[in-house]
């Protein structure tokens, strides 16, 4: 009788069976050996650096036995597969389909948020138990909250899709933590006088480049992608149609919103802006707005915010508010002034007028002294005459 070797036996006449474990599980397999004593040291030897390589974490059953059964059972990527090494390969392959501004916020989350807190588990035990854990340890609002679990809500539905997990443990669900009244903080608009000083403190290109911004509300990612072909002198109008976030690194990506593409009207203030900007750049280059350290197009708002904000800012001795605020700044303008509402919104690239509302509020007087005074000039006269007309002509239509 041959010597014997653990997990190792005679099959049949022409294969010898191994048997071993892996994930927790008894795993038996044939090779096409006759079962003499030398093939059954070969087996046994076979069956030795297989239990190797799983102690090592090296293991592949798809390469050791690719035409095994079990091969698609032990499949590598839904075996193990951790939810750091699934994000950052998802993220990366994520990047190649969608704006690179929108690629940079996924990583932040991945980064910042998911993989810290959640690296470690293996995906296919990935629990809302888990998720709901890292929500409370998070110091920061719901909005920021529900941006990160927006982004791993959708890789795990694609990880539903690649068959690596049966179901989403967060698809529907969402978390919510109490939060302290929202001091109205983020809209800090700069007064007419503050206007002045800082463009006072400004000349040449970097005067005209916040003058437009204030008086026509774009977002800064805008501005630096504007080009003179945008601009409709003619018509009064610039047309909005693309944008340049940091994290694009100088490219012009197309709004993200069907919204944001828009009409903006160029009133007096953005259209002597535009005047004075033609002997800088109309010629030189596609850009309306260069950066004049550089004569190069923006990169976006970081360069504007510390080579051409804040040194204007400090000089006018105004406080420092961040420059989006120039958009803020106009919404205030024009609804204070009593604009529409609902044609700012267009303005300034908002579906509706819901966001105005809600961000602008105060700024709308919904009982200012002269309410009704423009229908009473349009449609009224100081003896009555013209609304007894009115009231006539609707009689004779209607009756």
């Amino acid at each position: 009788m041959g010597k014997q070797y653990d997990g190792v036996r005679p099959a049949s006449e022409s294969s010898i069976e191994i048997d071993f474990y892996y994930a927790n599980q008894r795993c038996r397999e044939r090779i096409k050996l006759q079962p003499t004593p030398a093939n059954l040291k070969r087996a046994a030897n076979h069956r030795a650096a297989i239990l190797d390589a799983i102690s090592r974490g090296t293991f592949s059953y798809a390469t050791t036995f690719p035409d095994s059964k079990n091969a698609a059972k032990f499949c590598p990527k839904a075996m193990g597969q951790t939810v750091q090494a699934f994000l950052e390969s998802w993220v990366d392959g994520k990047a190649k389909t969608i704006k690179a501004s929108t690629a940079d916020g996924y990583r932040k989350a991945v980064n910042g948020r998911l993989v810290p807190s959640l690296g470690k588990h293996e995906i296919a035990d990935l629990r809302r138990v888990h998720v709901r854990e890292m929500c409370e340890d998070m110091d920061v609002t719901n909005k920021r909250i529900a941006n990160v679990l927006s982004v791993l809500r959708t890789a795990l539905d694609d990880a539903v899709t690649d068959e690596l997990i049966d179901t989403n443990p967060i698809a529907g669900w969402t978390y919510k933590k109490n939060e302290p009244p929202k001091e109205e903080d983020d809209v800090d608009p700069f007064t007419a006088a503050e206007q002045a000083d800082i463009l006072k403190a400004l000349d040449g290109q970097g005067r005209n480049l916040i003058q437009f911004a204030l008086w026509t509300g774009l977002r800064t990612s805008e501005l630096v992608a504007l080009r003179w072909d945008d601009i409709d002198l003619q018509r009064g109008e610039v047309r909005i149609r693309r944008a340049t976030t940091q994290a694009a690194k100088g490219a012009a990506e197309v709004p993200k919103t069907s919204s944001g593409k828009r009409m903006v009207k160029l009133l007096e203030p953005a259209r002597a802006a535009v005047e004075a900007q033609k002997a800088f750049t109309l010629l030189a280059n596609a850009h309306v707005f260069l950066n004049p350290r550089t004569n190069a197009p923006w990169e976006g708002d970081q360069p504007i915010r510390k080579t051409l904000w804040q040194p204007a800012l400090r000089h006018a001795k105004v406080r420092y508010r961040v420059p989006y605020q120039t958009r803020h700044t106009y919404a205030s303008m024009m609804l204070s002034a009593g604009e529409h509402p609902m044609w700012v919104a267009n303005q300034m690239g908002h579906a509706d007028w819901g966001m105005i509302r809600r961000i602008y509020g105060r700024w709308m007087p919904d009982a200012a002294p002269d309410a009704g005074s423009k229908a009473e000039a349009l449609y009224g006269k100081a003896n009555g005459q013209h609304l007894v007309s009115i009231a006539t002509e609707t009689r004779i239509k209607t009756g």
